[in-house]
């Protein structure tokens, strides 16, 4: 199967703290994230992207199903209406090989900007919602933290709730010389 998964999403879909709060990301999952970029330029007329990659040397506390994380990611940003966060998974487990195995790639999640990932994962898991993936302290400040959530059931896709640090580091240069 490959794709956005069937289904229409159902009433009261987002848990709190989520629920009301306009999509802030669309996330993307890419086999190759140069290309991406240059597709995704091409369809979007955008070419201010910030690349980063994470992974257990540039987040402190990853986590996934309950355990550490180990996963790395190269994400690639534009825009904010929403945002556009394109994704090459580097290594699993997480969420995006997963979602991979099953769906191939494409729309992953959408995200929603809270200000304390950490209490996004108490309200949501309070809910009834399952932690599928998570990190935190990425920003320069030690700040930061992203928190994707099992919404399969009533979303469709997953969704993320997101603390933007303070101050980013810098952009790595866009793979394949691109921009």
């Amino acid at each position: 199967m490959t794709g956005f998964p069937a289904g229409v999403p159902s009433a009261g879909a987002l848990p709190p703290p989520l629920a009301g709060l306009p999509v802030a990301q669309v996330g993307v999952l890419v086999p190759d994230l140069g290309a991406g970029i240059a597709t995704w330029s091409a369809l979007l007329g955008a070419d201010d992207w910030l690349v980063y990659t994470y992974g257990p040397e540039t987040v402190p506390r990853l986590r996934y199903r309950g355990g550490t994380g180990t996963f790395r990611m190269r994400v690639a940003l534009t825009g904010s209406a929403p945002q556009v966060e394109l994704i090459e998974s580097l290594d699993g487990p997480s969420v995006y090989t997963e979602w991979i195995g099953e769906h191939g790639y494409g729309l992953h999640h959408l995200g929603f900007w809270v200000p304390s990932v950490e209490e996004a994962v108490r309200d949501v898991t309070a809910a009834g919602i399952t932690l599928l993936q998570s990190g935190t302290g990425y920003g320069e400040d030690g700040d930061g933290g992203f928190a994707y959530f099992d919404t399969r059931d009533s979303v469709g896709l997953i969704v993320e709730a997101i603390q933007v640090p303070r101050r980013r580091r810098p952009s790595e240069p866009i793979p394949g010389g691109l921009g």
